[in-house]
C-alpha cells in the first residue's frame, strides 16, 4: 500500500485548523491510561467476585478499553464498562476517595494511578506526530488539543509540546462548559469555535473509536484515524476518512490542494 496519497493534502487552502486527540495520537500515554484502567477495574472486580462468589472476569485492554473507556470522560468510561458487565453503582461525588465503591470513587482511583505514572516515568511523545504539528503550524494552519483528560496540560508540559497548540479543550473545559464527551462532537465543535473556524474547514485526528465517531458526527472536513493497535478497519467503519499508522505518513501541508478522498487506509508497509 502507498505511504502517501498524492491527491490528498492538508493545506491552508483547504483547511484552517487541525484538532488533535492527545493520548495515543500525540503522546504514548494511551498505554498509561489502559494500564491504569485495567489495574483499577481488576481490583474492583476481584473484590466484588470475592464478596459475591461470582467468577472474576478481568478487564481486557484490547477489547474493553477501546469499546468502553477510550476517549471518553473518566466517569463516563466507568459507567460504560460497568454497564457492559451488568453492574450498577451510585455515581457518588467527584470528591469521593479512590477506595469508595461509586462511579466517581473508581474513576478517581484510575486518575490516581495515571498521575503517579506520569510523575515517576514522564511522558513519551510520538515524534512523527510532533513533526507533523510543526509542519502544519509552519504552513499557517492552527492547531488544538481536544482530550477528555484533566491531565492534558500536565502531559503537554511534561512532553515539552504545550506551546505547539493554539487552543486546549480538556477535561476541565468539558466539566466547566457541561460538554458531553465523545462520541458526541461537542468537544471538537467547541475547539473549532474557539479557533474561529468552520468544522468543514477543520481536520480531526484520533486513535479512539469514540473520537473518530465524534469527528464524523460533527461534520468535520476530514477525519484521520491513527492506528497504533492494528484496528484500521474499525476506525474506518466508525468514521475515519483515512487511517495512518504514524502521522509522519499523514497528508502533507506542502503539496497542491486537492479534493477530499474518503475510506482510504494508509499503512506503514514496505
Amino acid at each position: 500500500m502507498p505511504k502517501n496519497h498524492p491527491e490528498l493534502c492538508v493545506t491552508s487552502d483547504s483547511f484552517d485548523a487541525v484538532l488533535f486527540d492527545l493520548d495515543g495520537v500525540l503522546t504514548a500515554t494511551a498505554e498509561v491510561h489502559a494500564a491504569a484502567w485495567k489495574k483499577t477495574f481488576d481490583e474492583y472486580l476481584q473484590k466484588r467476585a470475592a464478596k459475591s462468589g461470582e467468577s472474576f472476569q478481568p478487564f481486557d485492554t484490547d477489547g474493553d478499553y477501546g469499546l468502553y473507556v477510550d476517549g471518553k470522560p473518566r466517569y463516563d468510561g466507568v459507567r460504560s464498562f460497568l454497564d457492559s458487565r451488568g453492574i450498577r453503582l451510585p455515581d457518588g461525588d467527584p470528591g469521593d476517595p479512590p477506595d469508595r465503591e461509586t462511579v466517581c470513587g473508581i474513576g478517581n482511583r484510575k486518575e490516581e494511578l495515571v498521575v503517579k505514572t506520569i510523575e515517576t516515568e514522564g511522558v513519551k511523545v510520538y515524534e512523527g506526530s510532533v513533526a507533523w504539528v510543526r509542519q502544519l503550524r509552519g504552513a499557517g494552519i492552527k492547531t488544538a488539543v481536544v482530550s477528555s483528560s484533566k491531565n492534558t496540560l500536565a502531559v503537554l508540559k511534561a512532553a515539552g509540546i504545550d506551546r505547539l497548540f493554539d487552543v486546549r479543550v480538556d477535561g476541565h473545559v468539558v466539566e466547566d462548559q457541561g460538554l458531553p464527551g465523545k462520541p458526541a462532537p461537542d468537544t471538537y465543535l467547541h475547539a473549532a469555535a474557539l479557533l474561529g473556524v468552520s468544522p468543514r474547514r477543520a481536520v480531526v485526528v484520533e486513535d479512539a473509536l469514540s473520537g473518530v465517531k465524534a469527528g464524523k458526527n460533527g461534520g468535520f472536513g476530514l477525519v484521520i484515524g491513527v492506528d497504533r493497535k492494528g484496528h484500521a478497519d474499525a476506525l474506518l467503519e466508525n468514521g475515519a476518512d483515512l487511517v495512518v499508522t504514524d502521522l509522519r505518513l499523514a497528508p502533507q501541508p506542502s503539496c497542491p490542494p486537492a479534493s477530499r478522498a474518503g475510506g482510504e487506509t494508509f499503512l506503514d508497509l514496505p
